[in-house]
């Protein structure tokens, strides 16, 4: 997620059991044990008991770590060192990093220019997050989000400044559709591979769904409001099992500005950040869509999930309207037992909401479901003290909104309308593939209990929210209710709470599943391997100070649902954000994204001397050539 120029992304300086649900003598005492521990008050805010026994890891003491652990690694210390930290008995390579040529007559990578707008269009693309292997004909291909670009890397001066470099910008963005190869036990691009493909801020997508062709939609290059042009800043992904891939469209709003400086902006434009001013990309110098005061109803056309079909290069990208439209982190697709789509989906900004799709259709293997994705109902989340919560349903009738296409449009409005519980940050989702139970990362909102969220709606402290200024994050799990994903009830928990217990002794310390030699801030991304493990990715503040002390750079972790015990895997170079996870098909190679390293000016990542950071995706592999996950 990019840090700048927003600061919406800034880093800041076991289960629901039915004992955990009920009240009575055995609750209250243990939620008097576990808020005694440390003595859980922070602001003069307390914990909320059963967000915080739930934390704790539950009435029962978290067991030490056994011979027969399902980790099958030895946790990586902390470190500031600007490489990648892998454990004992593991080594890493890489497979494709920012400005590497997909196509055998593309240019290198020239570190003095980084590129023009030719050469963007024909390589890798910039700051890679989401990403899913996809195999087809014992052929691997890999789809992988590209954010943003790195202003002040991307271009030697540190800004645009000519029509090219606008050019090159919007190359960066979008997804790399890549074949890739182990040769010689190492991954790399395939070049000139029929499936190679890049998606930018420039590739025709199709606009549909309930919002397809609504006047807020329409525009004078569009005026049937179907197609659009491009897709940018995806953040986390998704895949589906009929084998396509889900870019999410997140911090769409920092890409447009308006020629006119008196232009008003309306209540819309406001909960979405449409402001006057873009965030320095200069789209709307050279392509006037990104100009608000000349195509006023542009921004509505992004902040939405794209489905791409990464095993078809002539495919259209289409714009799932149904899914709703907000800063979209991650799609976590399930299915439902009689066969319905469930998406779960957060919205990544302070405040915001959690979101569930259940689709009209079923899904039927063997079939045509190209269009699950069109039609369906969309909620909102309601967390209520005591493990309690529900999903409100979006429509005309709870919201007052006058149409479903509406409600697509303008979600974040439908989700207050409703009064949805406002979030610290929804990121990743993760659904456990042994039993119905989802995660979710809650990376930080250092507005939690001070400020509401952009539509005026309150954050107050409580539920799984539990701590004022939040600047550590929380991962929150619900299950639904008889392990239906259809039901409109859940029982939620918080499976750990992020802090630094060698500096802290309150409520900055964590949950007890937090330790000194585990500790981490800023949860963001998110996966379960095939084993039920989950797997943990942070982006937050890496400054090794203060309250931060002794969590170096960031890293990824490894967690188990049934304990609650997490372990440190890997720790990433300088300045970076690990984010995107994907495994090969035999479970041998993981695939990990290093992003935005010496977003500072102080990494040299990947390569050796004074060479230009670039973002990354790495290969992990045991020396033993053994599984992971």
């Amino acid at each position: 997620m990019p840090r700048i120029p927003t600061d919406a992304h800034a880093p800041e300086p076991p289960g629901n059991s039915p004992d955990l649900r009920e009240t009575g003598t055995d609750f209250e005492r243990l939620a008097e044990r576990a808020l005694s521990r440390r003595g859980f008050v922070a602001g003069g805010v307390t914990f909320g008991a059963a967000a915080f026994v739930a934390a704790a890891g539950g009435p029962r003491p978290l067991a030490a770590p056994a011979s027969d652990s399902r980790f099958g690694f030895e946790p990586v210390a902390a470190n500031v060192l600007d490489t990648v930290t892998v454990p004992k008995g593991y080594r890493w390579h890489v497979v494709a990093r920012w400005g590497d040529p997909m196509w055998s007559n593309a240019a290198e990578f020239d570190p003095k220019t980084r590129g023009t707008g030719a050469s963007q269009e024909r390589a890798f693309g910039d700051n890679n997050d989401g990403m899913s292997l996809f195999t087809k004909g014992g052929r691997n291909v890999l789809a992988v989000n590209n954010e943003y670009v790195n202003r002040r890397i991307a271009y030697p001066s540190g800004k645009p400044e000519s029509a090219d470099d606008v050019r090159k910008g919007k190359a960066g963005h979008g997804v790399s559709v890549v074949e890739i190869a182990e040769r010689g036990g190492a991954w790399s691009i395939v070049r000139d591979s029929p499936y190679n493909r890049r998606i930018t801020a420039d590739t025709p997508m199709e606009i549909s769904g309930p919002a397809r062709g609504h006047d807020l939609l329409r525009t004078a290059a569009d005026p049937r409001g179907e197609r659009s042009l491009g897709t940018w800043s995806d953040c986390g992904s998704g895949r589906t099992p009929w084998g396509t891939y889900l870019a999410c469209e997140e911090n769409f709003n920092g890409y447009f500005s308006s020629s006119d400086p008196a232009l008003q902006i309306g209540h819309a434009f406001e909960r979405y950040g449409i402001g006057l001013e873009d965030w320095g990309y200069a789209w709307a110098a050279v392509d006037e869509r990104f100009d608000i005061a000349k195509h006023p109803n542009e921004p509505n056309r992004a902040g939405y999930i794209v489905e791409i079909d990464p095993l078809d290069p002539a495919s259209t990208p289409k714009k799932r309207t149904a899914l709703g439209r907000f800063k979209h982190e991650n799609a976590e697709l399930v299915l439902a037992a009689n066969g319905r789509v469930v998406v779960y989906m957060g919205d990544d900004e302070r405040g915001e909401f959690l979101y569930r799709f259940v689709s009209d259709g079923r899904y039927v293997e063997g079939v045509d479901n190209a269009d699950l994705l069109d039609s369906g109902r969309l909620f909102a989340a309601k967390f209520a003290e005591g493990g309690r919560g529900e999903w409100v349903e979006l429509a005309p009738e709870t919201t007052g909104m006058a149409s479903a296409a509406e409600i697509r449009i303008h979600t974040r409005m439908a989700a207050s309308a409703v009064k949805a519980t406002t979030m610290d940050r929804p990121e990743w989702v993760a659904a456990n593939p042994k039993k119905a139970e989802i995660y979710c990362c809650l990376t930080n909102n250092k507005n939690r209990g001070r400020k509401p969220n952009k539509g005026g709606d309150p954050t107050p402290v409580g539920g799984p929210n539990p701590r004022a200024g939040n600047l550590y994050g929380q991962i929150v799990r619900w299950r639904p209710d008889g392990g239906d994903h259809l039901a409109a009830g859940f029982a939620w928990d918080l499976y750990a709470v992020a802090g630094n217990p060698a500096v802290h002794s309150d409520a900055n310390a964590g949950s007890r599943n937090v330790t000194p030699d585990n500790m981490f801030n800023s949860p963001d991304g998110l996966a379960f391997d095939s084993n039920g493990m989950l797997w943990i990715q942070t982006d937050g503040n890496y400054s090794n100070e203060d309250g931060f002390a002794g969590q170096g750079n960031n890293q990824m972790l490894v967690g188990d649902p049934a304990t609650g015990e997490i372990r440190r895997f890997m720790v990433g170079p300088k300045e970076c954000e690990v984010t995107g996870i994907a495994w090969s098909p035999d479970r041998r190679t993981l695939f990990v994204g290093i992003q935005h390293p010496g977003e500072k000016g102080n990494s040299h990542f990947p390569d050796a001397g004074d060479s230009v950071p670039r973002s990354a995706v790495i290969a992990i592999a045991r020396e033993d050539r053994g599984p992971i996950g």
